[in-house]
C-alpha cells in the first residue's frame, strides 16, 4: 500500500476525498513555507490556523484528484478549500486533514511486510 492516508469530507450530498502521500505533504510544505511536523504541532499550540488547514486541504484534494485521474475537474484552489471549510467548519476540516496525514508520517514498510506475511499455525 505504501505511505498514504485518506479521509472524506461530507458536504451535503457530496463527498470530497483528501489523500496524503509524501508528495502531497511536500507540496503542502512548499506552499506553507514550513515543515509539516511544525504545522501539526502548531495546531496544538495555536500557532497554526485556518490558512494552514486550507493549504493542507488543497494538497490533499489535489492528490486525490490526481489519484483518480479526473482530468475533467479543474485543479483545486484555496478558494475551494475555504468553501469546503465554511461548509464543514474549521475543526472538522482540521480533524480530517490530521487523520489523513498521520498514516503517512507513521508509515513503516517493515510493519506492512509483517502484516502481509502468512501467520504460522499453532502446533498442538
Amino acid at each position: 500500500m505504501g505511505a498514504r492516508g485518506e479521509s472524506i469530507l461530507r458536504v451535503g450530498e457530496g463527498e470530497y476525498r483528501l489523500l496524503f502521500t509524501n508528495r502531497a505533504l511536500a507540496e503542502a510544505q512548499s506552499a506553507m513555507g514550513r515543515g509539516i511536523i511544525g504545522v501539526l504541532r502548531g495546531f496544538e499550540s495555536g500557532t497554526s490556523g485556518v490558512l494552514d488547514t486550507a493549504q493542507l486541504m488543497v494538497a490533499g484534494l489535489e492528490a486525490a484528484r490526481r489519484d483518480t485521474r479526473d482530468g475533467r475537474r479543474a485543479a483545486y484552489t484555496l478558494a475551494d478549500a475555504y468553501r469546503l471549510m465554511d461548509e464543514v467548519g474549521f475543526s472538522e476540516a482540521t480533524k480530517a486533514v490530521v487523520e489523513a496525514i498521520a498514516p503517512v508520517l507513521a508509515y513503516n514498510p517493515d510493519e506492512e511486510e509483517e502484516s502481509d506475511a502468512p501467520k504460522a499455525e499453532p502446533t498442538a
